[in-house]
């Protein structure tokens, strides 16, 4: 019983190994977005 718990523990391991480096290897494209800069709103500004 142990045995095949160890074993379902290890492929786990190796899994998550495995797509740890796939995704070191081939790292997901970033999605362009468009930057948003804040303008000043000097309409409420008191001087």
């Amino acid at each position: 019983m142990s045995r095949i718990f160890l074993l379902v523990v290890a492929i786990g391991l190796v899994v998550i190994a495995v797509g740890v480096l796939v995704l070191g290897a081939f790292p997901p494209q970033p999605n362009p977005h468009p930057v948003q800069r804040t303008l000043p709103n000097d309409k409420f500004q008191t001087h």
